[in-house]
């Protein structure tokens, strides 16, 4: 029986002298619907699937046809969906802008926006255009910390954005003259489908109308709101629009050709791989000191909280979106040693949550400031610019 990792290895495995090269993960999932069900990819921009032609393994005569269900950054935004719905049982740092003093926003969008959803991590817009306490938040001292901190002056970042070390950031939005530190992301995983069957099916139907409205005269509506229509050429509609009777929603609509959306794809099999980089991580210092039990500390710690991200995103049956219901089949934990590799078990996510709170407690130790960590929230709100934004975009907002 395969023995649990336990933290003492993958503390050596981050310390600087160190030559692991990693951890690999490699799962073979199974639609919900069973073997060989059609399984819906991500589809982007021009509705297309992100195809590609890849080798399995070193044993293959030929690349095989491949199509990405899932690509490295919505992985990694699924990972930090799944700390983020855990962060209190991990003690995780957490930054939340509270948009109650905007107004009453549409019943979709978030009146609170974490930390962990900001799309650019510790380099985002939003981050940028917050207040602390009426101050400006990148003026504050911590502000200040943040957005200057690099990988290689972590120090700001492991105590309050751990995430951004494990999945990268780039500090882009500051302007030519500030700061533009990138950091590539460590932890990487992929959701791959094998051997489409075809990936030229559509998608045909009929959108129904139990009255099976029909008229030739255009309606006028104002796209922003749609619940204000009138038949004909109305000027009396602000920012009138005339188009048809269907793109208001009534009438029936046929899905052929082009119209129709790329449908789901029955695949010869489904993998996913995720891998954590110790080299990548080696280049995480906690400052411009040569501190080889802080450093080895903050990356054990990083290590650990991927690991417990993945089981708790993926150690189980989980959607990706409407039919991607995946269940995982099988798994294999490779570590990737300096001249050998051997599998290891990651047990299961309370197995994980050990090993984060073992390196919390190592890094505490070493002398590691974890000012963020197991405290509540720390609640910002929007500048009076992104308020404007806000209101600009959404002007139905209610006071």
């Amino acid at each position: 029986m395969i023995e649990i990792v336990k933290f003492e290895n993958i503390l050596r495995g981050c310390q600087d002298d160190s030559f692991d090269n990693g951890i690999q993960i490699e799962t073979e999932l199974v639609p919900l619907g069973g073997s060989g069900a059609p399984v819906k990819p991500s589809v982007y921009a021009g509705g297309v699937y992100q195809q590609d032609r890849r080798w399995y393994s070193s044993e293959d005569k030929e690349p095989q046809d491949v199509v990405v269900i899932d690509n490295v950054p919505s992985q990694a935004n699924r990972l930090e969906n799944a700390l983020r719905h855990h962060r209190e049982s991990i003690g995780l740092p957490e930054f939340i802008l509270d948009f109650s003093g905007v107004g009453r926003l549409p019943s979709h969008l978030p009146m609170k926006l974490s930390s962990f959803q900001f799309p650019h991590r510790n380099a985002d817009a939003y981050l940028r255009d917050s207040q602390l306490n009426e101050d400006d938040f990148i003026k504050t001292d911590l502000g200040k910390d943040i957005f200057g901190a690099t990988a290689q002056n972590c120090a700001p970042l492991i105590a309050w954005f751990p995430q951004a070390l494990l999945y990268g950031f780039w500090q882009s939005h500051l302007g030519k003259k500030r700061s533009n530190s990138k950091h590539a992301r460590a932890w990487v995983s992929e959701i791959i489908g094998w051997q489409p069957a075809t990936t030229e099916t559509r998608v045909l139907g009929l959108k129904g109308d139990a009255l099976n409205l029909s008229i030739d005269d255009p309606v006028t509506f104002n796209p922003n709101d749609r619940t204000q229509w009138e038949i004909g050429k109305n000027k009396l509609i602000e920012d009138g629009k005339s188009d048809k009777l269907s793109e208001i929603g009534h009438g029936q609509v046929p899905f052929t050709g082009g119209d129709a959306s790329l449908a789901a794809i029955s695949f010869g099999h489904i993998s996913q791989r995720a891998t954590v980089s110790f080299a990548q991580l080696r280049r995480v210092r906690i400052d411009n000191q040569f501190n080889s039990k802080k450093n080895s500390a903050c990356r054990a710690l990083l290590v650990a909280l991927g690991l417990h991200a993945h089981q708790l995103a993926f150690n189980r049956g989980f959607s990706l979106r409407s039919m991607a219901d995946l269940c995982p089949q099988s798994t294999r934990v490779i570590w990737l040693g300096d001249d050998v590799d051997s599998e290891i078990n990651l047990g299961n996510a309370k197995d994980t949550l050990n090993l984060v709170q073992s390196a919390k407690e190592h890094a505490v130790d070493v002398g590691l400031e974890l000012d963020g960590w197991d405290k509540p929230p720390l609640v910002l709100e929007p500048k009076e610019n992104l308020k404007k934004a806000i209101r600009i975009t959404w002007p139905q907002i209610i006071d």
